[in-house]
């Protein structure tokens, strides 16, 4: 790694340590000031207007940031930015998408335990996500919708939490997938305390990450932030039980609005834990899915044709011929097509990964005018 690399990655760091990560003002700081080294600098100054809970922040940063990274090394937990092969890019979907629930923003970094890679890991991803309370029920589906998943070859990313997330977690493990645990404390520290076994297992081959740094206590707040990485990180989501104002709705939000494949899992209609997931059926925010094989289905549908020119989702299809040579946004391309922004989205993000689409700073083009886009932009040419 280079110097200028390096030194991104310690800016990042500082910056994670002084302000709380998620904070919905500064993805556009860190664009106003050219990146993680420019904000930094302009927080230094002793003319700046940011925060003054930025600022002091930054101070107890430089303060306790050795130990910070001491204390990491001392419990095997990794820095790991976008500057480095671990890091996943899909996180990047995050900087262009609009905040909720107080939280925004691709992460500056991630801490990370466990002898997984996180890219490799995430490449091929589902989220399976939950009601803490859950019945008998739900703890089965999201065992079995977990293993299937699994068993696919898709990695299962969950919150640790109890109930469905655990569950969650122990279906993968059962099938040999290590998993990804998000955390809302530092990944050094074992939550819920129960789940210390859990925990565990997943970092001997998977990972335990968190954009906390080590040491740093769980709150409400952190859970809503933590929520957005979940969402993507994964392909899809699917949640197992949740209440009308479950938090797992809230990672179901984001997931939607990350352009990702979102479903849910009916429950009976006396339910209490199942009101939130009907809800989200009901309001076409979620597929209905009624086993693990149903789940992969819905991964599958677009990529089991990668290889092939044929686009079995006509949503894909149609926001394909939409692009052309001249970046164009989500929202434009919604727009044209008169159909939702999380649609384009999910069809922006399936074409992607199917090769046939690319993510310019300016939006999205087709693959093919990658070139002569960047050729164009060349000030030198």
């Amino acid at each position: 790694m280079g110097d200028a690399s390096e030194h991104v990655r310690e800016a990042r760091l500082l910056l994670s340590l002084a302000v709380e990560p998620g904070d919905p003002r500064l993805p556009s700081a860190l664009e106003a000031s050219g990146g993680a080294i420019g904000l930094l600098e302009r927080l230094r100054s002793p003319t700046a207007s940011w925060p003054e809970t930025w600022i002091r922040g930054l101070r107890r940063a430089e303060r306790d940031r050795a130990g910070v990274e001491s204390g990491g090394r001392d419990n095997g937990v990794r820095w790991v930015t976008p500057e480095d092969e671990e890091w996943p890019v899909q996180l990047g979907d995050l900087q262009h998408t609009e905040g909720a629930s107080g939280a925004a923003g691709a992460p500056l970094g991630l801490w990370c335990r466990g002898t997984g890679d996180l890219r490799l890991l995430s490449d091929h991803a589902l989220a399976v996500v939950g009601a803490r309370d859950c019945t008998t029920y739900g703890a089965e589906a999201a065992a079995d919708i977990a293993a299937v998943g699994a068993d696919a070859g898709f990695s299962i990313v969950s919150g640790a939490a109890f109930g469905i997330d655990a569950s969650a977690h122990r279906g993968g493990i059962l099938v040999g997938d290590p998993g990804i645990a998000v955390l809302a404390c530092g990944a050094d520290l074992d939550y819920p305390r129960a789940h210390a076994s859990l925990l565990g297992r997943i970092a001997e081959r998977g990972v335990v990450i968190s954009e906390y740094p080590p040491g740093a206590p769980a709150a409400r707040s952190r859970f809503l932030a933590r929520n957005r990485l979940i969402a993507a990180l994964s392909d899809g989501l699917v949640v197992v039980e949740a209440a009308r104002r479950s938090g797992s709705l809230n990672t179901l939000h984001w997931a939607d609005r990350l352009g990702r494949v979102t479903m849910a899992v009916p429950g009976p209609i006396t339910s209490a834990q199942s009101q939130g997931t009907h809800e989200a059926i009901r309001g076409g925010k979620a597929v209905l899915v009624g086993s693990g094989t149903d789940v992969v289905a819905e991964l599958l549908g677009f990529s089991a044709q990668v290889g092939g020119s044929e686009l079995p989702d006509p949503v894909a299809g149609a926001v394909l011929d939409a692009l052309d040579r001249v970046p164009v946004f989500p929202a434009e391309l919604a727009r044209r097509l008169r159909i939702g922004t999380s649609h384009a989205l999910r069809a922006l993000n399936r074409l992607e990964r199917a090769g046939l689409a690319w993510q310019a700073d300016a939006g999205w083009c087709r693959v093919e005018a990658q070139g002569e886009l960047t050729q164009s932009s060349d000030p030198s040419a």
